[in-house]
C-alpha cells in the first residue's frame, strides 16, 4: 500500500508516492507561473495550479504501481485565495496570494476602527494582508460584479486545498481543514468553527465558505475523468506549515520545526492549548482528529527567505541555481559587513510591517557577489533567530531545531543556523516534510499507518549541525542585522 500526496505549493506543483515506511517511491512537479501586475501584488492562474497538478500527477504516476495507492493527501499554500463557477469550476479571476500586499489600506483602515484586539482575540491572527480575510474585503470593495456572483452562490470561495478538491472531485465537494481555516480571519479558534461576527466584519457570506473536515479521514472521492484516470478516497488535508510540522512527527506539545520553502515558518505544537503571544507570534490551528480534537500551534511566519535566493537568480542574475549559494558563499569567511533585510514583500513575524521593504546596507567598493549572496543566507538564519527567540519567551528553550524544506539541504545555512540559534539544528533524510506530512494525514485516513507512534518510527536523522562559532561575534552581527531591520521599517510610506 502507498499514498499519492499532492503538494501545491507557491510557485510549483509536488506530487510524491510514499510508501509505509515512510520513504518517498517517486516524485513529479510542476513549475507554473507568478503574475505581478503592479508592485506588491502577486497572483496565480488558478487553471495553472491545476494544470500544474494534473502534470506533476502524470509524471509521478508513470513510475509507480498505481493499484498500490490506498488514498491522495493534499497540502497548500495557505491563505492564497480563489474564486470558481460551482458549475464550471472556471475562475473568473486570478487568485490573490499570501504574499500579495494589496489589502495593507484595509488592514489600516481596519486596525484604526479598532477592530484588531478583537480580530487577534477571535483568531489568533493579526490583521495583516498575509491572511485571506482582507483579500476577500478588497474583491467586495474593488470588483463588484464579480463580488455580486459570491453573493449570490454561483461562485464559491476558498484556499487552494478547496480549489483543488473541487477540481479532482467534478465540483462535489466544497470543503476544508481547520488548518486552512484558521489562516482566513474568518475562523473562531475557541468554537473551531467559522464566525458569523468575522464574516460580518470583512463583509464575507459564510454561505460562500467551505465546509470543515478532520485532517484526516475519508472526505470525498476523486473522479477518474477529470484526475488522471484516479478513482480514489482523498483522506488528508493540512495547509502546508502544519503539513511540515506532521511530517517531522512534531506530535508532543513542545516539538517545533522550522520549514525553509519561499518563506520560512517556524511552528511550535502546543498541544490542545490555544497559547496566545503578545510579542508577534500568531495562534494557529495544526489539525483536528476525526474525533473532533485539535491540536494548536505557535508560529513565527517569515515572508521571503527561499525567495530571496529566487531573487537572487531571477531578479538580480548573479546566481545561476539556488544550489551554487553555499559554494558561491562558502568562497568569501564572512560577509564583510553587508547586511540585507529580504523584506521583499513587508516584514512578518515578528515585526508585522506591510510597508517594510527590502534593504542591502554596508556596500563598498569591494562587495562582491560571494558577499551578497552569503548576507542572504545570513539574513534567512537571523530572520529564524528572531522568531524563535520569541518563542523561548513563551517557554523552555528547545534542546533541537528540526529543519525542512529545499534550503534545507544547503549545509552552509543550516550551520550558520546552528550558530545563530545555539542549539543543535537536525534535518531529515527527507526533507519534502509537506508533502510527506499530507501523505501521512492520508495514510492514517486509509490504515496505511494505524497511528501517529508508527509515523514516528519512519523518521530518520540526515545530518545534525552542532552549533559553533564565537558567541559575542554572532551576537554582535544579529544586533547589526536588527538595526537594518528597523530601517526597512515603513519605507514604502516614505
Amino acid at each position: 500500500m502507498s499514498v499519492l500526496a499532492i503538494d501545491a505549493g507557491t510557485t510549483g506543483v509536488t506530487a510524491v508516492v510514499v510508501d509505509p515506511d515512510g520513504s518517498i517511491a517517486a516524485k513529479g512537479y510542476q513549475e507554473f507561473a507568478q503574475h505581478f501586475p503592479q508592485p506588491g501584488w502577486v497572483e496565480h492562474a488558478p487553471e495553472e495550479i491545476w494544470q500544474a497538478t494534473l502534470e506533476a500527477t502524470r509524471e509521478v504516476l508513470a513510475k509507480v504501481d498505481q493499484s498500490r495507492l490506498t488514498g491522495i493527501g493534499i497540502t497548500n499554500q495557505r491563505e492564497t485565495i480563489v474564486l470558481w463557477d460551482r458549475e464550471t469550476l472556471g475562475s473568473p479571476r486570478r487568485a490573490i496570494v499570501w504574499q500579495d500586499r494589496r489589502t495593507a489600506e484595509v488592514c489600516d483602515r481596519l486596525k484604526a476602527e479598532g477592530h484588531e484586539e478583537r480580530v487577534r482575540e477571535l483568531t489568533g491572527l493579526r490583521l495583516d494582508p498575509y491572511f485571506s480575510g482582507t483579500k476577500l474585503t478588497w474583491l467586495k470593495e474593488n470588483e463588484p460584479h464579480t463580488w455580486a456572483l459570491v453573493e449570490s452562490g454561483r461562485y464559491a470561495v476558498g484556499t487552494v486545498d478547496s480549489y483543488l478538491i473541487a477540481r479532482m472531485t467534478r465540483g462535489t465537494w466544497h470543503v476544508t481543514d481547520v488548518s486552512n481555516a484558521s489562516r482566513t480571519l474568518l475562523f473562531d479558534l475557541t468554537t473551531g468553527d467559522w464566525s458569523d461576527e468575522l464574516c460580518d466584519l470583512f463583509g464575507v457570506p459564510r454561505d460562500a465558505l467551505p465546509d470543515l473536515v478532520p485532517n484526516w479521514g475519508e472526505v470525498g472521492t476523486t473522479d477518474p475523468r477529470t484526475f488522471c484516470g484516479l478513482n480514489l478516497p482523498i483522506a488528508g488535508i493540512a495547509g502546508d506549515q502544519q503539513s511540515a510540522l506532521f511530517g517531522q512527527t512534531c506530535f508532543d506539545p513542545g516539538d517545533s520545526k522550522c520549514t525553509y520553502g519561499t518563506g520560512s515558518f517556524l511552528l511550535t505544537n502546543t498541544g490542545t492549548t490555544i497559547e496566545r503571544s503578545d510579542a508577534g507570534l500568531l495562534t494557529t490551528a495544526a489539525w483536528r482528529s476525526p474525533a473532533g480534537e485539535t491540536t494548536y500551534a505557535l508560529e513565527g511566519a517569515i515572508f521571503v527567505t527561499g525567495a530571496a535566493v529566487q531573487w537572487l537568480r531571477d531578479g538580480l542574475q548573479i546566481v545561476g541555481t539556488a544550489a551554487e549559494t553555499a559554494a558561491i558563499a562558502g568562497a568569501v569567511p564572512s560577509s564583510e559587513g553587508v547586511v540585507f533585510v529580504p523584506a521583499l514583500t513587508g516584514l512578518g513575524a515578528p515585526h508585522w510591517d506591510p510597508h517594510a521593504r527590502g534593504t542591502i546596507l554596508g556596500i563598498t567598493r569591494g562587495t562582491t557577489r560571494g558577499h551578497l549572496v552569503r548576507a542572504t543566507l545570513e539574513a534567512i538564519a537571523f530572520e529564524v533567530r528572531d522568531v524563535l527567540e520569541t518563542v523561548n519567551e513563551k517557554g523552555p528553550t528547545l534542546a533541537t531545531l528540526k529543519v525542512d524544506g529545499g534550503a534545507a539541504a544547503n549545509d552552509l545555512l543550516c550551520q550558520v543556523q546552528a550558530d545563530q540559534v545555539g542549539v543543535p539544528v537536525e534535518r531529515p533524510r527527507i526533507v519534502e516534510t509537506t508533502a510527506l506530512g499530507a501523505a501521512f494525514l492520508a495514510g492514517l485516513g486509509t490504515g496505511v499507518w494505524g497511528s501517529t507512534d508508527d509515523l514516528k518510527e519512519t523518521w530518520q536523522l540526515d545530518r545534525r549541525f552542532e552549533p559553533g562559532g564565537d558567541r559575542s561575534a554572532l551576537d554582535r552581527d544579529y544586533a547589526r542585522w536588527q538595526q537594518a531591520v528597523e530601517r526597512s521599517k515603513g519605507w514604502a510610506l516614505l
